[in-house]
């Protein structure tokens, strides 16, 4: 006779031994397993919460060295990042183009988010272009001049800050709260 095939019920399903463990459940009472202490042994700081001790940055009590480092200089927090392309690359457009921040990223010259383009002088321009940029080096307007072409200067926009945003949100909101009060008197 072939072996009976043991066919899985649900009520007799378990998990394989040792795969599920119990809830460590800290801070119970003596009777949860980890007594009254919790596992932290007695007194001192390591049995204190939250014990300082825990910081990525602790030096065992000792003044940490990002604190102890001489502090000089400004990082500006919302920085004018531009896009770099030389006057070199510009040949691949036709003679008396203008060529702008548009027409940069459709030839794949600029890719990425940035808040405007700067020429640079590096190699040569033989055509005569109309260039828009946020910016230009000497070299570089040098060379587009030289070259026929002309430069001009495009100012962008600053992007909107979160924390700005979020202002004009409520900003927003109240007076729409405004609105509505004025609107049942």
């Amino acid at each position: 006779m072939a072996e009976e095939q043991i066919i899985p019920i649900l009520s007799r399903l378990h998990a394989p031994e040792g795969s599920v463990k119990k809830k460590k459940r800290v801070g119970r009472g003596v009777g949860s397993g980890k007594g009254k202490t919790s596992g932290r042994g007695q007194k001192g700081q390591k049995a204190r919460q939250p014990g300082n001790i825990h910081k990525l940055h602790f030096e065992g009590g000792q003044m940490p060295l990002n604190r102890r480092m001489p502090k000089h200089g400004f990082n500006n927090p919302f920085p004018t990042e531009l896009a770099v392309v030389n006057v070199g690359d510009l040949d691949v457009f036709a003679a008396g183009a203008v060529v702008d921040e548009k027409a940069l990223r459709e030839k794949g010259l600029v890719k990425g988010s940035w808040d405007g383009v700067k020429v640079l002088g590096t190699g040569e321009l033989s055509l005569k272009l109309t260039i828009k940029a946020a910016g230009f080096s000497e070299s570089a307007k040098a060379k587009i001049e030289k070259a026929g072409g002309t430069v001009e200067v495009v100012r962008h926009a600053p992007k909107p800050l979160e924390r700005h945003s979020a202002a004009r949100r409520r900003e927003a909101a109240f007076a729409g709260k405004k609105s509505a009060k004025a609107k049942k008197a």
